[in-house]
């Protein structure tokens, strides 16, 4: 009773820091300001590191047996309670950066909007295949059970992970670019392309010569014909 109730808490959290970073991006991140200066810049750099390294710890085969071992069905809410306390962190503790790199009106913010929603939609048809409450550590998936089909129909077929390349078109495609929302877009983005090898270990793991295979026929990581 008591891991159910903190499973889904968790998954609350994981519901509320995801609407915080909209927000923050959509409406917090774009209020005009003057440039703060470079210390700015690298107080949010850390931050963002803090919050991928919790991912690489994570990640790793020692740290997931010894959760295992102490509570097997608290691990995947475990990754999330602490992921979401540690983006939650980011936005709070976030040093505002200031500066506009480049403001759009009329038409061109109507095509920059049509990118963004673009992206956003990219990302709905990306996670569409997966089991949100899996995802946001309320279900548990036992490790002997079979594991989730491998997801290669739909944005798949392009690229391999593409939930990343809609993260990456809904943060860059904006039509006011601020220096909040590039230096956040740019961490964030290097921090999915470093992490996606790391993520292609684990599904090797998982699916053995399935993923190869996929990962023969699908080339590009996240942007066809560049990576």
């Amino acid at each position: 009773m008591i891991a159910k109730l903190i499973a889904w808490l968790g998954g609350a959290l994981f519901v509320a820091s995801l609407a915080l970073t909209a927000w923050w991006y959509f409406v917090a991140s774009g209020r005009p300001a003057p440039f703060a200066g470079w210390p700015a810049v690298a107080v949010d750099a850390l931050l963002v590191t803090g919050f991928a390294f919790h991912h690489s710890l994570f990640a790793r085969d020692s740290v997931k047996g010894r959760l295992t071992g102490i509570r097997p069905t608290l691990l995947r809410s475990s990754y999330v309670w602490v992921a979401s306390v540690l983006l939650i962190a980011v936005l709070l503790f976030w040093r505002p950066i200031g500066a506009t790199i480049y403001a759009v009106d009329g038409f061109r913010a109507g095509l920059h909007a049509a990118v963004q929603a673009v992206g956003i939609a990219l990302i709905a048809r990306a996670v569409s295949g997966l089991d949100p409450l899996e995802l946001a550590g309320i279900r548990h998936v036992d490790a002997n059970s079979r594991p989730e089909p491998l997801q290669i129909a739909g944005p798949y077929r392009f690229v391999r992970h593409p939930l990343y390349t809609g993260w990456m078109i809904a943060l860059f495609g904006t039509a006011h670019m601020t220096g909040d929302r590039l230096a956040f877009a740019t961490l964030t983005s290097l921090y999915l392309v470093i992490a996606m090898p790391w993520e292609e270990r684990a599904l090797r793991k998982s699916f053995g010569a399935e993923y190869d295979r996929y990962a023969e026929r699908v080339r590009w990581r996240v942007l066809p014909f560049v990576y």
